[in-house]
């Protein structure tokens, strides 16, 4: 009988052995995964080569993209986007944040932004504008354009300028979403 209890018990050890190995292995393919679906979803990284988004971002400021957020959902104003003006893959990636949505009137008259008319009230305190560009008349956007401005406003190349232009759809790359580097910036990033 003990012959048949200490076989039993060893086999048992070993039964427990393999099915804790399983899932160790089952636990590390899981968080291999998610790291693949977040790094490829949420990871895109991109460096701020110019000072036109000051105070929020400064040139050599490292940012994540959030490639997925408008997969499922739409640009909204105030949104920080990373976008190229041409559909070129290796066309340089510009940073700047959303003012104008498709269907909107976009204007800027006494340093003031003007949409469909009505001054729009920031969430933040910008300088007033000294240079309207191409706003300077109304800029009717067409349904899959958008019109971005730099929070450094006087000193950032934009929509309001023709190199720039309204950004199509298909060109945003995603919305910034963490500001990976300098370490006294890490974290989500404050819109």
């Amino acid at each position: 009988m003990g012959f048949f209890k200490a076989r039993y018990v060893r086999d048992y050890m070993a039964a427990r052995k393999i099915k804790s190995v399983f899932v160790w292995a089952a636990e590390i393919a899981a968080v291999v995964i998610a790291a693949v679906v977040i790094t490829v979803g949420f990871g895109k990284t991109t460096v701020m080569q110019e000072g036109s988004m000051d105070p929020t971002l400064a040139a050599g400021d490292v940012v994540l993209i959030n490639r997925a957020a408008y997969k499922i959902g739409e640009p909204k104003r105030g949104d920080i986007i990373a976008y190229r003006v041409s559909e070129e893959e290796n066309a340089s990636t510009h940073i700047k944040r959303i003012i104008g949505l498709p269907g909107e009137t976009i204007s800027i008259q006494d340093g003031q932004i003007l949409i469909d008319g009505e001054t729009y009230q920031e969430k933040k305190n910008f300088p007033a504008i000294q240079n309207p560009g191409l706003a300077e008349t109304e800029i009717t956007l067409d349904k899959d354009e958008y019109f971005v401005l730099g929070d450094n406003r006087n000193n950032s190349e934009d929509s309001r300028f023709a190199g720039v232009g309204n950004i199509r759809r298909e060109n945003i790359i995603g919305k910034l979403w963490f500001v990976a580097s300098p370490w006294d910036k890490f974290g989500l990033l404050r819109i």
